[in-house]
């Protein structure tokens, strides 16, 4: 069953890349005790995530933070060099923490997967967003197509806020 407003974050862990190179971060580390807004990609670089998802995030990133946000972090079913290959082209260090779940493993836990395998993805992670406030999900947005920022978009989840 997908993850919904008032569940708790499940415990899973993710790469990040961190001066000393690849590190594991844990949901605990990530949500406990802490505002955070999350959003899930189906893939960096991809064009909807690249250019209509992410840059609102970073362009609001100030809003989002001065609504008592703690976090802003992006979530993608791909490898931590990539993950940090995308924070580093789309200049979002700072604004934007970037997540890797290079096995979908997280997504799978969120019950928020779909099948892109007819076009060469594999599993992926559904488009959505959210705000979590001490690892309990407080806000939730899906998206119908991994194609579309209609619900997940920056301006909506500020708006929630």
């Amino acid at each position: 069953m997908p993850i919904k407003v008032g569940d708790s974050i499940p415990a899973a862990k993710l790469r990040v890349m961190t001066g000393e190179g690849p590190a594991w971060k844990t949901t605990d580390e990530l949500f406990k005790g802490k505002k955070v807004v999350l959003f899930g990609v189906p893939g960096a670089f991809t064009g909807t995530c690249h250019k209509s998802h992410l840059p609102g995030f970073i362009q609001n990133a100030d809003a989002i933070k001065g609504k008592g946000v703690d976090v802003i972090a992006v979530t993608g079913v791909n490898d931590h060099f990539v993950m940090d290959a995308w924070k580093e082209a789309s200049r979002a260090a700072g604004k934007v923490e970037f997540l890797s779940d290079g096995n979908g493993e997280f997504a799978k836990a969120l019950d928020m997967t779909f099948d892109g395998s007819a076009n060469g993805l594999g599993t992926r992670s559904k488009r959505y967003s959210m705000v979590i406030d001490n690892g309990v999900v407080k806000t939730l947005n899906v998206e119908e197509s991994p194609g579309k920022v209609d619900v997940t978009s920056a301006e909506n989840i500020l708006k929630a806020l």
